[in-house]
């Protein structure tokens, strides 16, 4: 792609093509859906129903009316002047923007069939060579940036060199570079920012290069606090088919009660255990679709407020979190790309590619891809979270695929997790409710500890979960759990610390049955599952049999299964993902039954008939 072509349109290409490898590899008609996943381009008609509609162009004049084509204005113009109920129409291009705060409930989206792009970057085009390969352009608009104050630098700093933390990113042809210390360290991937002169160097050399660097914190912050003469109406934005990347913090922001700058964690929002029905309503019915959003160098986006709907959208390469939704309820996340976080890998820091945050309800994931994010957890329910609901969704190569902890209340059912650290991981919560997963080399485990609200390092946090004698409730029917050759962990883990072992003397599940392991003849040895708690005994027994554990439960896995069998006898094409059963796996009809709740939320049919794992017997 020529410069003139990749300025114009920097992520057409990728996205298309990202798409096509995707969806070749997933399963077509099957739970999860196999797509398609993520911004699906379309040719907008311009709301009926707008109040006021203004054309914004790149090239647009701030004198301008803007409401025709032909007299386009700019899109901060536009933004200072849009109320409740108009639309922003967006013409194609690039927009090098940023810092555009507004608080009505407006509309934003492109121009027909065309691809509008939001840049926080300018282009650098003054550089002195300097010796060794190195040239250097002088930037004012920097933004460097320190870790939380919870972050351990005596135990991460080796691992994390704090030059990692500051927010700036240069770009080359698109490709991101990666930060380094000084300027002896520079190759041609590299920069190096000196902050005390305004510095910027790179290895490579720019002539007939397009070089961006970091010009803008943010793209869009839609604000509770008076702007541009306005009082807010409490109405979320609806965004619709923009690309935004470049942004050295973060490309979107919905605010709560009070505005966070770049060193602040705006996640304390509601402070303590709090009733839902006091927060979440500073802004209500956000809308994202066929939305891109990339290159962040920390977050794509914070959301707070109630009735955020999040589809085909695609979070791409972004640092501490993709997406995070803060003290929200009623929340639906469904068919988007959640992929390549924490890409500048930091450590001591607990990312994810979406992080469910702070007492939000009823927030259902539903039929996503989370993949390639081996630095990463996939998606993370965390502190005093309620009914979540997470369903059909694709999880691949990630650290905790679905990670629910300190919450009370979960569906999780009709997943894939391939190749996962864990892929279903449950900490100090209560009543999870996980049927019908395929696991392929993924763990699934259940974890109970003794932390509490009393001295804790978060403070607060786990007073809004359940408390130490109430982590308990769950459910672990009907799912498949596979390894392959390779993979030689236990597939299942119940597992408590031993502080908590004289005191919780009950398991932590109450339903554990119908479940059925796999394991190759080469990958026998090791440990089926493990367990605890365990009469007399503080620690963890490592059960090679169902039989084991039956010594222990007479109750559990009743009518489980434990077979050796390869991937190839097993699922219509390992090799291509799809792991449809070619293999009668069928249990008696005593085991578990599906309960039409869980039922209803897979979307399965009445004559659809349940087999272990993510896919039934009959789905067309």
């Amino acid at each position: 792609m020529n410069r003139r072509l990749q300025e114009r349109y920097p992520f057409a290409w990728f996205v298309g093509a990202f798409t096509a490898v995707v969806f070749a590899g997933l399963p077509a008609p099957a739970q999860p859906s196999g797509g398609p996943y993520g911004p699906i381009q379309q040719n907008y008609e311009v709301p009926a129903n707008a109040n006021h509609v203004y054309y914004v162009a790149p090239d647009g004049r701030d004198d301008a009316a803007g409401t025709s084509l032909e007299q386009p204005t700019t899109l901060e113009t536009a933004i200072a002047k849009v109320v409740t109920g108009d639309a922003i129409i967006l013409r194609g291009g690039v927009y090098r923007t940023g810092a555009l705060r507004f608080n009505q409930g407006i509309t934003m989206q492109p121009y027909a069939g065309e691809r509008p792009v939001l840049k926080g970057t300018r282009v650098a085009t003054e550089w002195r060579a300097l010796r060794n390969n190195v040239w250097r352009t002088s930037w004012k608009t920097l933004f460097p940036a320190a870790p939380l104050g919870w972050w351990q630098r005596d135990r991460e700093g080796m691992l994390t060199p704090l030059h990692r933390f500051n927010n700036d990113m240069v770009f080359v042809d698109g490709e991101m570079l990666r930060s380094a210390g000084w300027e002896g360290e520079l190759d041609s991937r590299s920069y190096y920012i000196d902050y005390d002169k305004g510095y910027v160097y790179i290895g490579v050399d720019p002539a007939n290069r397009l070089v961006e660097i970091t010009a803008f914190d943010g793209a869009l912050i839609r604000m509770t606090t008076p702007v541009h003469g306005k009082t807010s109406d409490r109405k979320g934005p609806v965004i619709r088919g923009i690309t935004f990347t470049q942004y050295a913090r973060l490309a979107l922001e919905i605010e709560g009660k009070r505005s966070f700058g770049p060193n602040d964690e705006p996640t304390d929002e509601p402070l303590g255990p709090a009733d839902p029905a006091t927060y979440g309503k500073e802004v209500t019915g956000t809308t994202l679709e066929n939305v891109t959003i990339s290159f962040c160098s920390r977050v794509a986006g914070y959301f707070r407020g109630d009735g955020l709907t999040v589809r085909q959208t695609l979070f791409s390469d972004t640092s501490t979190e993709g997406l995070y939704v803060i003290g929200s309820s009623d929340v639906l996340l469904e068919r988007n790309i959640f992929r390549r976080n924490n890409v500048e890998n930091l450590t001591g820091y607990y990312p994810a590619a979406v992080k469910i945050f702070n007492q939000s309800h009823r927030v259902v994931c539903r039929d996503n891809l989370v993949m390639d994010n081996p630095n990463s957890s996939g998606i993370w329910y965390d502190v005093g979270n309620r009914d979540g609901v997470f369903v059909n969704n694709w999880v691949q190569d990630c650290q905790d695929g679905f990670f629910f902890e300190i919450s009370d209340g979960a569906v999780c059912a009709g997943n894939v997790f391939v190749n996962c650290d864990k892929g279903i991981r449950i900490l100090n919560s209560a009543n999870v409710r996980a049927w019908h997963n395929t696991l392929i080399d993924s763990v699934a485990s259940f974890e109970r500890n003794e932390r509490s609200a009393t001295g804790d390092r978060f403070g607060w946090h786990p007073a809004t979960g359940p408390d130490v004698d109430r982590r308990e409730g769950h459910v672990f029917c009907g799912n498949l759990l596979v390894a392959s050759d390779r993979f030689s962990k236990p597939l299942l883990r119940f597992e408590q610390s031993r502080a908590v072992s004289a005191k919780l003397t009950q398991p932590q599940v109450t339903q554990l049955d119908g479940n059925v392991y796999v394991r190759s003849d080469a990958a026998r040895p090791a440990p089926l599952l493990v367990w605890s708690p365990i009469p007399g005994n503080t620690g963890l027994a490592e059960l090679k049999t169902l039989a084991g554990l039956q010594k222990l439960h007479q109750q559990f896995e009743a009518h489980g299964k434990a077979i050796a069998s390869p991937l190839g006898a097993l699922f219509q094409s390992p090799d291509l993902k799809r792991y449809e059963l070619i293999r009668d796996l069928s249990l008696p009809n005593s085991a578990a039954p599906m309960p039409d709740e869980v039922r209803q939320l897979l979307g399965w049919r009445k004559q659809d008939t349940p087999q272990p794992g993510a896919y039934p017997a009959h789905l067309n």
